[in-house]
């Protein structure tokens, strides 16, 4: 084929299309950047479908999360968006969800459940969000019909908890105890499922803590790169499943991806996009809940054991 570039992944321990891995990275990126939501909950299952090992795909997608994110930081940087102390805060959360995360995927992986644990998580998760986002949707839809302002979330009751701290660059005064919580969420999302879980942790940072919404790309990003750049070291020594060559195919892909997306976002309404990726995650989740309950075609294999 004239399009077929075979590359050979050394972890993954197969060929793949270096091309089609790169489309893969380009499309994430695309709805990234046309979305302005952080893709990375796309790629594992694309990867999925194309034959990549889901324990691979987890542990490689932090390289690509680091690459994604450290660009970012540095351009939020220079507008004076991150707010470090906060971020620095989340980032302990972090390291401690990532510890409880990768002890988790060492027992599901030695019971030989990891793979199918992902994949479980990964269709309730989409499907979750998918559903949701579809409500908030309707919901919205209905209030403007109606002509009503929804009320706010901020979560008041986080003023009488222990350790309040005040966050002079977001202007927030809350106790250290939320961006902690919110760290862990991310820390484990990051080390189970290979996902950055912009997806949750953003619209936490808004509801729960009440951060301006100018702030909260840089500070969730900065905290990210850090969570990232750990999770990519502690895996290439616990698993040794980092696939470096299949992390540089996706980061090419996506920094042009995510260029076309942004550049495509000027032109789709807000709701309609929200609603297209809305349709899109479902497809998703039903896609691989249904690789779930359907038998494999080939339920038996062989293995020879070299004592």
């Amino acid at each position: 084929m004239v399009f077929d570039m075979p590359v050979y992944l050394p972890i993954a321990e197969m060929s793949v299309n270096a091309l089609e891995i790169i489309f893969l990275g380009c499309l994430v990126g695309f709805f990234s950047g046309l979305f302005g939501v952080g893709g990375g909950f796309l790629t594992l299952p694309f990867l999925v479908f194309v034959g990549i090992p889901p324990t691979v795909a987890v542990t490689t997608q932090s390289c690509q999360i680091l690459a994604s994110s450290t660009a970012g930081v540095i351009s939020q940087w220079k507008r004076r968006r991150v707010d470090v102390p906060l971020a620095l805060h989340m980032m302990t959360g972090g390291a401690v969800g990532l510890l409880v995360g990768l002890a988790i995927f060492q027992a599901l992986s030695l019971i030989g459940q990891i793979d199918f644990a992902i994949a479980l998580t990964y269709t309730l998760l989409l499907g979750g969000i998918g559903c949701s986002m579809v409500y908030e949707i309707a919901q919205s839809f209905l209030h403007k019909q109606a002509g009503v302002t929804p009320a706010g979330r901020i979560m008041p009751w986080l003023k009488t908890l222990p350790y309040q701290t005040t966050y002079p660059a977001s202007g927030i005064s809350t106790s250290v105890l939320g961006p902690i919580g919110i760290g862990i969420l991310g820390g484990l999302m990051i080390s189970i499922l290979g996902s950055g879980g912009g997806f949750m942790i953003v619209p936490a940072m808004i509801y729960f803590l009440g951060i301006p919404a100018l702030m909260v790309t840089g500070t969730s990003l900065f905290q990210l790169m850090i969570v990232a750049g750990i999770s990519c070291v502690m895996y290439s020594v616990t698993t040794n499943s980092v696939d470096l060559v299949l992390a540089a195919l996706l980061i090419i892909g996506s920094v042009v991806g995510t260029i076309i997306g942004l550049r495509a976002s000027k032109y789709i309404k807000n709701t309609s996009a929200h609603l297209l990726l809305a349709i899109l995650i479902l497809l998703v989740a039903a896609k691989m809940g249904y690789g779930l309950i359907v038998p494999p075609t080939d339920p038996f294999s062989l293995t020879v054991q070299h004592e």
